[in-house]
């Protein structure tokens, strides 16, 4: 056996599992739920998947896949365009997948994703018969050391009768150390969670398992998928500008200091933007604690900017990949992996008064927005954890060009054709045109604000 797979392998006695992909691939059978680690297209199972997929090609079948958030193309691609995929939740972010949902192909469950632990903890969701978890190491005592993400694999691995591993060897092993495995236990018995500041470590380096439930181990060194985030523009640049005034004004109102409070950045290209403003900043000392981590962080951190950063996923454009993992020693004592119910999780996000910046796919001028249907009927992503945070955070502000469509399109519009987190729950509005504070305004107050500040001017006299 290679040494680097010797090496990675700690508990010996699992080496006799270690099997094809192909071989892996067949213990699944047809209607089984299965749950996948990964996480916004990292510390994804991919060789598995990918398995699968070759084997639908000579046999009808298919699985419920429940994961973290979105996947890389294994699963939310090749694996759904196979006709492998009957459900899935609670989160997806790829073209080929959402093709499927929104064809009637497949059945979608969108979900907050903070709840998805609590719905295996019930049983709503499972019975899970197999685990699928990338995993970086497994130790002599039996810990999953996990990738570059969390995610659910810790609930997964817990309730599944089967574990199997892809070994991963082309992640660095200074992945090791990084993560935080707390789980809480049931609902009505369960402790509250020690946390009050977001570099806080509370649990362990990786998932605790029975070996006996590791059924079968693949060695794997596909890289995760690079993010699909483009790279700040002139108008996300004003957004960013923008939302570093609103900041100010803020501090000179005694509300926030110069170091603010503790930062959550939604998934994509805009929210990320708009977090890259803080690099030319006089804001320091700055805290992240998301759901997951984006080029921009990195680069703050790289900025002398971010002194911290807490997740449940590090997902990358293709060169931050090579900077960040080829060098991840630079910033292991600066980052923090954890379980995506924790760093989703209501409590903590009250608790830790956080700032809460995602982006909106249409909004309307009470306030309501539409961050999941195209047109009201055609899913884009889904809801994610954008929810968790935006009620629960000290601040919550949504981020949204005021036009789609090259300008055909108005993002602002007088009722959202879909509502997933109403006019209570969106405190701050930012586009390209201008800020709305909704904070303490009835509808009345909102109405001339957003659509003079936020809306583009080709729309406004229509508003």
């Amino acid at each position: 056996m290679d040494a680097i797979i010797q090496k990675r392998l700690g508990n010996k006695e699992l080496e006799s599992k270690v099997v094809s992909a192909d071989v892996a691939a067949a213990l699944l059978s047809d209607g089984d739920v299965v749950g996948m680690s990964g996480f916004t297209r990292a510390g994804d199972a991919k060789v598995v998947p990918m398995a699968l997929v070759e084997r639908a090609k000579n046999e009808k079948f298919q699985i419920d896949v429940y994961t973290g958030a979105s996947l890389g193309p294994e699963v939310d691609k090749y694996l759904a365009e196979a006709g492998v995929i009957r459900k899935r939740g609670p989160f997806q972010a790829d073209a080929g997948i959402r093709n499927q949902i929104n064809a009637g192909n497949v059945m979608y469950v969108d979900a907050h994703l903070s709840h998805n632990a609590e719905l295996v903890r019930q049983g709503i969701i499972g019975p899970i018969k197999y685990a699928i978890i990338e995993a970086a190491a497994i130790t002599e005592d039996g810990y999953i050391i996990p990738t570059t993400s969390v995610g659910n694999s810790p609930i997964f691995a817990q309730y599944a009768e089967n574990i199997i591993i892809e070994l991963n060897i082309s992640h660095p092993e200074s992945l090791i150390g990084i993560h935080d495995i707390y789980v809480p236990g049931e609902q009505g018995k369960r402790d509250v969670i020690p946390m009050t500041k977001p570099n806080q470590r509370l649990g362990e380096i990786g998932i605790k398992v029975d070996p006996a439930k590791i059924k079968a181990i693949v060695i794997s060194e596909e890289p995760d998928a690079p993010s699909m985030i483009v790279p700040p523009d002139e108008e996300t640049q004003t957004m960013a500008n923008i939302l570093l005034d609103f900041f100010r004004s803020e501090i000179k109102a005694g509300r926030l200091t110069n170091t603010l409070a503790p930062i959550q950045s939604g998934v994509g290209s805009v929210a990320n933007a708009v977090l890259d403003g803080f690099a030319d900043s006089e804001f320091e000392h700055l805290f992240v604690y998301s759901e997951v981590l984006q080029d921009a962080v990195f680069n703050l951190i790289d900025a002398g900017k971010v002194d911290f950063a807490s997740a449940a996923s590090i997902t990358l454009s293709e060169e931050l990949q090579k900077r960040v993992f080829g060098n991840m020693e630079h910033y292991a004592d600066k980052l923090c992996l954890r379980p995506q119910e924790i760093s989703n999780h209501p409590e903590l996000i009250r608790r830790l008064g956080l700032i809460s910046i995602n982006t909106a796919l249409e909004l309307d001028i009470y306030g309501n927005v539409n961050s999941t249907h195209v047109s009201g009927t055609k899913m884009m992503n889904g809801i994610g954890g954008s929810g968790d945070f935006a009620r629960n955070a000290r601040l919550g502000i949504f981020v949204t060009k005021s036009y789609a469509k090259g300008g055909a399109i108005s993002s602002i519009v007088p009722m959202v054709s879909h509502v997933d987190h109403t006019e209570h729950d969106v405190d701050v509005i930012v586009t390209e045109q201008g800020i709305a504070d909704l904070r303490g305004l009835a509808p009345k107050e909102r109405v001339p604000l957003i659509i003079e500040n936020c809306a583009h001017p080709d729309y406004k006299e229509q508003l």
